[in-house]
């Protein structure tokens, strides 16, 4: 690791090869708490490249228990958490939405850590299993169009490293590559980041790491979700061409609130307000669903626009394809449980 450590306190970029090397040392645990820590901190200190950020992401995705390249056009909207604005669970609410509208979505997920409620925190309380097998997993994927991944049950090799990020308690580049170790190999996908300055180094990531669409976004307020509270800069990513571009809720004929309108809660609180959304019942939240769903309906491909993006959400919701995405999740979970198949 020295030899690592010296090159970042260098300001020199590691290399594929060498962030590989870095990685796969951790996961043999041949290397100690203060080393991680070092080689974190050096890393952030530095600044991460796309390279070094595709290459860990990469490393940790192929160790996964459920790395498959099997199944085809799949996204994620999984956003990285951190921006601090206690909202109720928009990525996960959107999710059924998109899946709704025709696109598989595998959810990537964790429980909540900057927030009080993760997306694996309300879907838990939905009555979603967390720990499916990756047969399972394919198996609902293929027939539902949503499945749930929570990462620490595909991640296991993990445990070191969030074991030190937990005592560093400072940004790493942990908080923002979560979105990226999705274990299924994504064609699209739409990643919300609370650090506006990293949009273009996310997207750059994203391309070495095989999407062929993908929209990073930034929120008004800096949200790692779009928001209606003002401008959204989002870089696009479009079969290896990268632009940059901002969009305001005004732009898409949809109604301007403040951050705190859309607050949640507990679990149960959060559940609840998923509930409502996926019912169709009108206000701050549905307005924010529909928006960041026709964002992610956009990054897919499947919407030309976002404001037909936007369009499409509404009828998924209103023709109850989203809703019924959930319950037949629900329903799969309780029969797995039961060891029936679906």
């Amino acid at each position: 690791m020295k030899k690592y450590l010296e090159k970042l306190m260098s300001h020199e970029d590691l290399t594929r090869e060498e962030i590989k090397n870095v990685i796969y040392k951790c996961f043999a645990r041949q290397v100690t708490d203060i080393e991680i820590a070092a080689f974190l901190i050096a890393l952030r200190k530095k600044g991460e490249t796309p390279s070094e950020i595709a290459s860990l992401a990469e490393c940790i995705r192929n160790e996964s228990i459920q790395a498959t390249n099997n199944i085809q056009h799949v996204m994620d909207n999984c956003g990285t958490g951190g921006d601090n604005s206690h909202s109720f669970n928009i990525s996960t609410t959107s999710a059924f939405v998109i899946a709704g509208a025709g696109v598989t979505i595998a959810k990537h997920g964790n429980r909540g850590i900057s927030s009080k409620t993760g997306s694996a925190d309300v879907l838990e309380h939905l009555g979603v299993s967390l720990d499916l097998e990756p047969e399972h997993t394919k198996d609902i994927l293929a027939k539902n169009k949503i499945a749930f991944l929570y990462a620490p049950a595909v991640h296991g090799q993990l445990d070191q490293i969030i074991k030190v990020r937990k005592e560093l308690k400072i940004p790493t580049i942990f908080n923002f590559i979560g979105p990226l170790t999705n274990p299924i190999q994504l064609d699209t996908q739409m990643m919300g980041i609370y650090e506006r300055n990293m949009l273009t180094v996310i997207a750059k990531s994203l391309h070495q790491l095989g999407r062929k669409r993908a929209v990073v976004i930034n929120g008004a307020g800096y949200m790692d979700e779009a928001s209606l509270a003002g401008d959204n800069h989002i870089t696009l990513l479009d079969h290896g061409h990268i632009s940059s571009f901002t969009i305001h809720p005004s732009d898409v004929n949809l109604p301007v609130y403040p951050n705190e309108a859309i607050r949640g809660g507990d679990a149960k609180d959060n559940a609840h307000i998923l509930l409502d959304v996926l019912n169709g019942k009108q206000g701050s939240y549905y307005d924010t669903v529909i928006f960041n769903a026709g964002i992610g309906l956009f990054a897919s491909g499947v919407a030309q626009t976002i404001q037909t993006g936007i369009e499409m959400a509404k009828e998924s919701i209103a023709s109850g394809s989203a809703l019924k995405k959930l319950q037949t999740l629900v329903q799969y979970s309780e029969k797995y449980k039961r060891g029936v198949s679906l």
